[in-house]
């Protein structure tokens, strides 16, 4: 894919992934148009003032619940990343209507938008949390790649293509629990909710290159899953405090032990390729001679972060959370 040509659009633009996204573009991709779409006008000044001044940027106030700036902002775009989403499990539990407003009817509306104004290429972000969902946000986040997958039908073999990727735990975004624990290793004590968890991990820059990668190869109404590590809390909270207690609070509701990036129901029509698996559509309407490459998974395979082959050593993890254990420091003497 010629980048230079494109013009893109991130919806929550102004937040960790979108961000990162931004910077690897204007660095590494040089499209002729990022725009970021946000809410937040605090942040979009943020973001301008710390450096996000290219010529090539635009910033739009706007909200994803609110098609027709969805419509104005999508005039002339090729490609969209919709990034936009209310991710916090806690906030979502206590405010479900607005959950769903965001994350399923902002995505539609993101959908709709697209289709009127001829945008080539749209791909979601889900999360692990979308697989058999424990809580309203994984319900929500479901419910969006739902949606995206079979939009393709809407559009037909020639139109729109619609696709998802979905990955782990990102370290150091919203809510990534090393900051906290950063945090608290002053206090000599961890927050810990269970000794047996584990989670997938990647970082910013590893997803945003996986979401970059996707674009360029989709067909509309894949479910792109990166292989990425797993690693026990336990393990992280030793590596960045192992001197410190742990006070262990039992696991919160709607949180899982375990997360799963591939059910085994889904891996019956999943691909598996060298770096990542591919679920592809169920129900096709909109192609039905649509095929991918790669190699059909074994009866009874799940993706799970605590059956996962591939593990984070303690080498990997200090230097995964190397940035942030410096950027505390700078905070600190701040």
């Amino acid at each position: 894919m010629d980048w230079k040509n494109q013009v893109v659009l991130v919806t929550g633009g102004t937040g960790s992934f979108g961000k990162m996204f931004v910077e690897i573009m204007l660095k590494e991709y040089y499209p002729a148009k990022v725009i970021i779409f946000s809410r937040d006008e605090l942040k979009q000044h943020e973001m301008r003032v710390n450096g996000f001044d290219h010529p090539s940027l635009r910033y739009f106030i706007g909200d994803v619940r609110d098609v027709d700036r969805l419509r104005r902002a999508m005039h002339g775009v090729d490609i969209v990343v919709h990034a936009a989403a209310l991710k916090q499990v806690p906030a979502c539990e206590y405010n479900p209507m607005e959950a769903i407003k965001t994350n399923i009817l902002g995505s539609s509306n993101v959908i709709e938008a697209a289709l009127d104004a001829g945008v080539r290429q749209v791909l979601a972000l889900s999360t692990d949390k979308a697989v058999n969902p424990a809580n309203l946000y994984g319900a929500t986040k479901l419910a969006a790649e739902k949606l995206f997958v079979q939009s393709n039908a809407y559009a037909g073999a020639a139109g729109t293509h619609f696709s998802c990727v979905r990955y782990g735990n990102v370290v150091g975004s919203r809510g990534s629990v090393v900051p906290i624990f950063i945090r608290q290793r002053q206090n000599g004590k961890l927050t810990i909710t269970d000794e047996r968890m584990t989670r997938f991990w990647l970082t910013l820059e590893q997803g945003v290159h996986f979401v970059i990668r996707c674009i360029e190869q989709m067909r509309g109404g894949e479910v792109f899953i990166p292989k990425i590590p797993s690693t026990r809390i336990v393990d992280l909270a030793r590596t960045i405090a192992p001197d410190a207690e742990f006070n262990v609070v039992g696991i919160r509701p709607g949180e899982k032990l375990h997360e799963l990036l591939l059910s085994e129901d889904e891996a019956r029509s999943a691909l598996e390729l060298e770096d990542m698996y591919v679920v592809a559509p169920a129900h096709p309407f909109w192609q039905q001679d649509i095929q991918y490459q790669g190699t059909p998974l074994p009866q009874g395979f799940s993706y799970a972060s605590n059956t996962n082959p591939n593990w984070l050593n303690e080498q990997q993890i200090r230097e995964i959370i190397a940035p942030f254990e410096t950027s505390s420091i700078r905070e600190s003497e701040g």
